[in-house]
């Protein structure tokens, strides 16, 4: 007799190098990622405040595997998540476009909110496109923190710690934003 009660939703909180982060996910896929946090209650309530998480924790074989890819990324290794399924129902075309677009960037590659939209076919709608960043509901899947502000400026960033972790996640990946360091100006003799 085959089991007909397979696992179909469910979250997971995890505990990496960083901090807690967490998942949860439903019958198609990943619809939520919390970036770190100090505590497991505290991504526990960032999760299950959310509509349509489910309580349950047992996980499929694809969460198993992307938990282990969360650890490494934590950890400073190159991941790839393209391959990751989300499940972004009742999600507006345009976020959706903006989201496609973002999820070609790959580990180290950055592009301005301008390019971004540009790439998605919505020329000129930077600060828009920003605003759906802002939105959007599984950072580091769809890789929101590699989205720059014009000139190289960080731009905005949604998730605890602000731009502070944006530029600490870019950092991770070995692209600087920012001034350069100074310069040595004298030896001192």
């Amino acid at each position: 007799m085959e089991n007909t009660s397979a696992i179909t939703a469910g979250h997971a909180v995890l505990e990496t190098v960083i901090g807690f982060m967490g998942i949860a996910w439903s019958e198609t896929g990943l619809i939520r990622l919390c970036l770190p946090e100090r505590s497991r209650e505290a991504v526990e309530r960032r999760l299950l405040r959310h509509g349509g998480v489910s309580t349950s924790t047992e996980q499929p074989k694809w969460v198993v595997e992307l938990i282990a890819s969360i650890k490494a990324y934590a950890a400073g290794k190159d991941v790839d998540f393209t391959g990751v399924p989300v499940d972004l129902a009742g999600i507006d075309d345009f976020r959706l476009a903006i989201y496609d677009e973002a999820r070609k960037l790959s580990f180290g590659e950055t592009t301005t909110y301008g390019e971004l939209a540009k790439r998605a076919g919505h020329t000129g709608l930077a600060r828009e496109t920003g605003a759906a960043l802002g939105a959007n509901p599984v950072p580091l899947v769809i890789p929101c923190h590699r989205i720059l502000a014009a000139g190289g400026k960080i731009g905005g960033f949604s998730a605890p710690g602000g731009s502070v972790t944006k530029e600490k996640m870019l950092a991770m990946e070995g692209v600087r934003v920012g001034p350069p360091p100074p310069a040595q100006v004298s030896f001192g003799f």
